[in-house]
Formats: C-alpha cells, sequence, structure tokens
C-alpha cells in the first residue's frame, strides 16, 4: 500500500470519527481508484484474493420491520457462495446474525466440480450478534473493533472488494474502515436513483417516462402537480404517488380520478385534495400522517398511472465496470402484488422477447449517461410497457435503482450455476452448450401453514421430494431467504428450466409440495391424552 493511504489497523477507529464529508470522500477516491487493478486481477488464481460481502440493506426501515427479516434479506446474497468455485478466492460473509450450518452446507453442495469442505475452508462467517432491525452497515460502524477484526482477516487489500447491497455514506465508511474500494454505485450518485432524479435523467437522456412532476414535499404541491396534469390530459384516470426513497412499490399511493371535476373547475382544487387525503397507501403498515411525514422529509413524485388493456411491468439489469463500459446483464418481467399492483413479489426472466430488445435499448441509453458521472456496479431500470390497438407495445421508464434488487439472486444463482450469458439480439439466456433456460422467482412465497417448519424440516421435504437443482441437466429449485421459514411462514424460491412452461410448472410444483407438507406437518401433531 501507498504510504499516504489510510491504514485502517491503526488509524480507523479514531481517525475516521474525526473526518468531516469532503476528507472522508477524498479518502474513498483514492480506495475507488483501485478499483480497476483489483478487477482486473480477480479469476487470476491469485492465492491472496478474497471478496468482503456486506449484505447491508440501508433503506427505509419499513422494508424490514424486524431483525428476522432483516436477517434473511441479508441472507438473499449467500448466492455469492458460488464464487467459492474459484479454488483459491477467499470470502468474508458478514451478517446480522449467526447464518444456521445447514443453510451453508445447502449452498455449498450446489457448487460444481468444488469440494465443500475446502470451499468451507475458504470462507469465514462474521456476524455482529445484533438483532436490531438495522441496517448491517450502521451496526458495523458502531463497533470497531469487529471491523478491525475483518480487515485483518483480509490477506492482500491490492486484491479484495467490498460487495454491498446498495451504496450509502455508511458503506462508503464501512470501505474506509476496512481500507477496500467497494463495487457499487457512488453515493454522491443517489439523487439519480430517487424518483425524482431518475425521471430528469430520463428526459435528459430522451427516454420516455410518464407525465408527471417531481420534487413534491406538500399536498397542496401534490394538488397542484395533479391540476396542471389533468390540463394537459384531461382523460386521465389515476396517478401514482412516490416517496423519493420508496423501495420495491412499499412508498407508492394510489390515487383514481375518475368522477372528478372537469379540468379548470372551480372545485377541481378542493375535490383533488380530498382524493390525495384519502390516497390508497401500498404499505399496509404506514398511515397516512406518517406517509405524509416521510414526503414532508424527503420529497416525491407524483406521475400519471399508465394503464391499457394489457399491460406489464418489466425491468434491465446492467452494470458499469471500472473501466467505464456498460454491460447489459438481464431483463426480467416483474411479478407485482399489493393494494394496487405496485408491491414486488418476484420475476420471470427474461422479459417477453416482445419488448425486450427496445427496453434494452433505452436502458443502454440510461446505462451510458450515469457511466459517464461516473457510476459503477449494479443497477436496473423498471419499465411498465402497454399494448397498443395495432400490437405494439409503448415503453415507459419508471424508476431507477442504483443498487442491486429483487432480480440480482435469482439471475446470478443461474449464471453461477450454468455459466450461460444473456443474448440481447436474441432475448434468451443460453448455457455455453447453446440451450435455453428459463426462471421464475419469489421472495414471497408466504403462508401461515410455514411456520411450522423447521429449516431441517425444509431440507427433509427437499430431499424427500426431489425438489433441489440438478447439476445434470441444469433445471430445478433453489431456496433463499431460508431462515425466515419458521418466524415468519415466508421463503424464497427460484425455479429453473428449459422453457417458460417448464420453469412454471417446476415453480408451481414447489409451491404445492411446500404447503401440502407444511399442513400435513400440522395434522401429525399429536394430542395430548
Amino acid at each position: 500500500m501507498t504510504g499516504d493511504l489510510w491504514t485502517p489497523q491503526a488509524e480507523a477507529p479514531d481517525v475516521l470519527s474525526r473526518l468531516n464529508e469532503d476528507e472522508r470522500y477524498q479518502r474513498f477516491d483514492r480506495l475507488q481508484s483501485r478499483m480497476g487493478g483489483v478487477w482486473d486481477a480477480m479469476r487470476l488464481n491469485h492465492d491472496d484474493e478474497s471478496v468482503v460481502v456486506v449484505p447491508s440493506i440501508t433503506l427505509d426501515r419499513a422494508v424490514a420491520a424486524s431483525g428476522s427479516i432483516t436477517q434473511a434479506m441479508e441472507e438473499r446474497f449467500l448466492f455469492m457462495l458460488m464464487l467459492l468455485r474459484q479454488p483459491r478466492l477467499r470470502m468474508i460473509y458478514v451478517t446480522s446474525l449467526p447464518i444456521a450450518p445447514e443453510i451453508i452446507e445447502y449452498y455449498l453442495a450446489l457448487l460444481s466440480g468444488v469440494i465443500p469442505s475446502h470451499a468451507r475452508a475458504r470462507l469465514t462467517l462474521v456476524h455482529v450478534d445484533d438483532a436490531s432491525p438495522r441496517s448491517l452497515s450502521e451496526k458495523l460502524l458502531e463497533r470497531p473493533r469487529l471491523l478491525a477484526r475483518i480487515a485483518d482477516l483480509i490477506p492482500n487489500r491490492e486484491r479484495s472488494h467490498l460487495v454491498p447491497y446498495n451504496t450509502t455514506e455508511l458503506e462508503r465508511d464501512v470501505a474506509l474502515s476496512l481500507g477496500i474500494p467497494l463495487f457499487g454505485a457512488d453515493p454522491r450518485l443517489a439523487p439519480f436513483g430517487s424518483k425524482s432524479g431518475c425521471r430528469r435523467l430520463f428526459a435528459d437522456a430522451g427516454v420516455p417516462h410518464p407525465l408527471g412532476v417531481e420534487n413534491l414535499r406538500t399536498l397542496d404541491e401534490m394538488a397542484d402537480a395533479v391540476i396542471g396534469m389533468r390540463a394537459q390530459r384531461p382523460a386521465m384516470g389515476s396517478v401514482i404517488v412516490k416517496l423519493n426513497e420508496g423501495v420495491s412499490g412499499a412508498g407508492n399511493a394510489f390515487v383514481p380520478l375518475s368522477g372528478m371535476p372537469a379540468p379548470g373547475s372551480g372545485d377541481e382544487r378542493a375535490a383533488v385534495l380530498d382524493r390525495l387525503r384519502h390516497m390508497e397507501l401500498e404499505s399496509p403498515v404506514t398511515t397516512i400522517d406518517v406517509y405524509l411525514a416521510k414526503f414532508a422529509e424527503g420529497a416525491g413524485i407524483v406521475e400519471e398511472r399508465i394503464t391499457g388493456t394489457e399491460i406489464e411491468s418489466p425491468s434491465v439489469q446492467l452494470r458499469v465496470l471500472p473501466d467505464g463500459s456498460v454491460q447489459l446483464l438481464s431483463t426480467h418481467d416483474q411479478l407485482l402484488g399489493g393494494a394496487s399492483g405496485q408491491s414486488y413479489l418476484g420475476c420471470v426472466f427474461p422479459a417477453s422477447a416482445a419488448y425486450a430488445r427496445e427496453i434494452t435499448q433505452h436502458a443502454e441509453t440510461i446505462g451510458k449517461r450515469l457511466a459517464e458521472q461516473g457510476a459503477l456496479g449494479r443497477f436496473a431500470v423498471d419499465f411498465v410497457v402497454v399494448r397498443g390497438a395495432d400490437g405494439e407495445w409503448t415503453p415507459y421508464a419508471i424508476e431507477l435503482n442504483l443498487r442491486k434488487g429483487g432480480t440480482t439472486h435469482p439471475y446470478r444463482t443461474l449464471q453461477f450455476l450454468t455459466d450461460g450469458r444473456y443474448d440481447p439480439a436474441t432475448a434468451l439466456f443460453l448455457t455455453p452448450r447453446g440451450h435455453e433456460k428459463h426462471l421464475i422467482a419469489t421472495d414471497h412465497l408466504e403462508s401461515e401453514l410455514l411456520r411450522g417448519l423447521s429449516v431441517s424440516d425444509l431440507f427433509d421435504i427437499v430431499a424427500r421430494h426431489g425438489l433441489h437443482f440438478d447439476q445434470s441437466r441444469q433445471v430445478g429449485i433453489v431456496f433463499h431467504m431460508i431462515s425466515s421459514i419458521t418466524e415468519h411462514g415466508r421463503v424464497g424460491l427460484t425455479a429453473v428450466g428449459d422453457s417458460p412452461a417448464e420453469a412454471d410448472k417446476r415453480y408451481r410444483e414447489a409451491q404445492r409440495i411446500l404447503l401440502e407438507e407444511a399442513a400435513a406437518s400440522l395434522r401429525e401433531v399429536p394430542l395430548p391424552v
């Protein structure tokens, strides 16, 4: 390491606390300048290569209102263990709470051509022992001694990097504390990922997006926005209100406009305000008063809700590499639910070829703009596409997520297990042998019945019914968020098939078997004599 670069063992605990934001970013910029060299050295089989995984979800705490869900969300990243196929790579995986050993064994058993015990010897699990529903990065920064121990586990900082879920100033400070660069967006680019910021980016890039207004904070400003939008589009039937930092649709609200006074009429404003006060919140645990307080604090947008007889919600995943190049990774059709169909539940991969090529072109335009701004790592662009009377699909960009998301772990799981790649030209995922692969995934297989199962019960069901991934055929089921099954009756799964129909069949079969087994286990409980 160069002499002027901060060494975390000696200076992290006291120096970081004395640095102001400008000084922290100066040190962060020096760290990030090393990411190119780290990236180039990857997969060269160096014996001192390592990666530190800190799956910290530094987002609205309403998304993970309990410590056990926070832990399960952190465990969604366990697909990263498949990187241990590289025979010399060391991995440090950090979580809030200990991960059950059988869950680690389950993932290591998915590794093809690797002795699980050899991979396990190169994996170091670190837990904070903090069950609060706060972000993992926040917990780590409260514990400088633990950060110092993690730093000591890194064999060579010149060949190591940090992998977070999303990047804020907290993840920046974790990277500074460890003395390694992070593969993720600079926190200073966060405004592009807000609902207001991405609308401005879409407009600047010439990417079609819904009619709307940004940077709103009060009911009066929302009302002004709706009135102005109705003046431009009198037939508009509804709008969506979105918090700037809302996640997975939880920060959205639906406002119907049918039956309203005519645009420009004297009683329009009062009617609009009334509709806004009674907006339908997507989050079932948020009250209107709390929602408006969040709006006043962090701002948000109002935009037209795109409607049609046939409408889909695809997304495009991309990444920017350290050299500034933009890679198109995948397309997905999102599975949405919730009060007004805006909450993310799962995905189908790949997205329909009917519109995949067009949305990837728009997404690449956005990716190039972000690369020009110095973006790094994975991000996703969400679209709404509506089919017209002529059969053609019209896309609208609606969100930009400067982070990993709900489609990251299913796609990366498939990619790691098959070594395949998505081909934008054909809108298909192909293995090295040219075989198609398709998947359906969810984070929300939920039922009160599942609370009767333990992690061991789940794996027993997997073994007895063959709900595993078949390495020879490269099809089957991979479970995730496994630790939440008992407390929350919730588990995630990815179903892989050679066709959309096979993936769907495997997905439905896995759900059916799991729920039937859970119900049967309850019937088998002996009654006291």
